[in-house]
């Protein structure tokens, strides 16, 4: 091996190296810390349970696909430490995302975690959009992958006549999902409606018309 070769070897080592020490959860100080979910205590994270079990570390939750009889036809399935109490301080978690024909994820982001999605079954359009607003789509099948950046709005769109489903991993225990509809026409307190108006340049009207349909099912 020629010395350009060995460099290359050490600087994508390196390279490696350094992407592993950087994850989206602070390290673990312990072998494990089972999350303690009945504790008051509030820090960031979970308290550790004093006794646990093999039960704290698994999860049947996503063996079979979710109902998508939804407004928007499609249901996330999350295998996140308030699934999986093992999960806490561990840096990982995963989900399951089922779409009816026709069904879509709405534009959402994770805050606190970057996104590999594998195709299960299906066929789905996904894409994600930069903070210069540059989108970047792409259709994928079964048996491939797709990669969301940390915190980048992302969507998934099932346009097949036919269900779909995705499993996701995430490196945080408990990434969050800010579904940007939602957040901006379903808050609590609401938004005042002419923040809405000017941002989106339309009228009081409209701004709470959309906001009568993300209101709660009565």
């Amino acid at each position: 091996m020629g010395s350009f070769q060995k460099l290359m070897v050490v600087m994508v080592v390196a390279a490696a190296i350094g992407f592993i020490s950087v994850s989206a959860d602070p390290d673990m100080l312990q072998d494990v810390c089972v999350a303690d979910l009945s504790s008051g205590v509030k820090m960031n994270g979970y308290a550790c349970k004093e006794n646990f079990t093999a039960d704290d570390f698994f999860f049947a939750g996503l063996s079979k696909p979710g109902l998508t009889n939804n407004t928007f036809g499609s249901l996330v399935t999350g295998a996140n430490v308030q699934k999986i109490p093992g999960l806490n301080t561990l840096g990982v978690s995963f989900s399951r995302i089922d779409y009816a024909p026709g069904g879509l994820n709405p534009p959402h982001t994770h805050p606190r975690a970057t996104e590999i999605a594998f195709m299960l079954e299906g066929e789905l359009e996904v894409g994600f959009i930069t903070t210069t607003n540059m989108l970047y789509t792409k259709t994928i099948k079964k048996g491939e992958i797709f990669v969301f950046p940390k915190a980048l709005v992302h969507f998934q769109k099932n346009n097949l006549k036919v269900p779909a489903s995705v499993l996701v991993a995430f490196n945080s225990q408990f990434p969050g999902t800010q579904s940007i509809g939602a957040t901006l026409f379903a808050a609590s307190p609401q938004v005042p409606d002419y923040v809405l108006s000017q941002a989106f340049h339309i009228g009081i009207k409209q701004v709470d018309k959309i906001k009568s349909r993300f209101a709660p099912k009565k």
